[in-house]
């Protein structure tokens, strides 16, 4: 019997493979972001308080109705070189028509989604800098960005390659508007 010769596998495939198969403490989350294995502990409470101020008034305000998931695993484009970007947004927004989330595995495509949301927490280089990249990559056509550090909110839209080309940044305690498919003014008064 002879034996079948394999490829060998890159170090991209490596890093890919280690990182699905990682067993992370309970409320923590893994995420492979250009090419490092990211992970972050479970949030505190005034992270979790901007979350629930968001998509409450996502949920009332929005002119369609919006679906949305707190732990939704996006698989999204990859580097040229690269494997493919795992991230877990705090908030993922897609249209109920969308039925983006229904049928899904673990890591799912960005298809459908509308808008995710980032907190910045103990890694708020990566929510500023690298998941940005990321969710441009994957076309994802809003990213809210709640900047604790800066008591700030921006929005970054019109995706584009590895970034957003547009983006309104409003100081804690101002509105500041999403547009379709939301369509209001988020209140971030309450933020202060």
């Amino acid at each position: 019997m002879t034996a079948v010769a394999h490829e060998p596998l890159t170090q991209e495939q490596v890093l890919l493979e280690g990182f699905l198969a990682l067993d992370t403490p309970e409320g923590f989350r893994a995420e492979l972001i250009e090419g490092e294995i990211v992970v972050t502990p479970p949030p505190d409470g005034d992270h979790e308080k901007y979350i629930s101020r968001i998509v409450r008034q996502v949920i009332k305000l929005s002119r369609i109705e919006m679906d949305f998931s707190g732990n939704k695993g996006l698989r999204l484009a990859r580097e040229e070189a690269g494997p493919a970007h795992h991230v877990i947004p705090d908030v993922t927004f897609a249209p109920v028509d969308a039925d983006a989330f229904g049928g899904a595995g673990s890591w799912m495509p960005c298809v459908g989604v509308a808008m995710v949301v980032e907190v910045t927490s103990t890694r708020p280089r990566a929510d500023r800098d690298a998941k940005r990249r990321c969710y441009a990559r994957g076309g994802i056509p809003l990213y809210l960005l709640i900047d604790r550090d800066s008591s700030s909110i921006t929005l970054f839209s019109d995706p584009e390659k590895d970034d957003y080309r547009e983006h309104r940044t409003r100081p804690f305690g101002k509105a500041i508007t999403l547009p379709a498919p939301f369509a209001f003014d988020l209140e971030t008064s309450d933020f202060l």
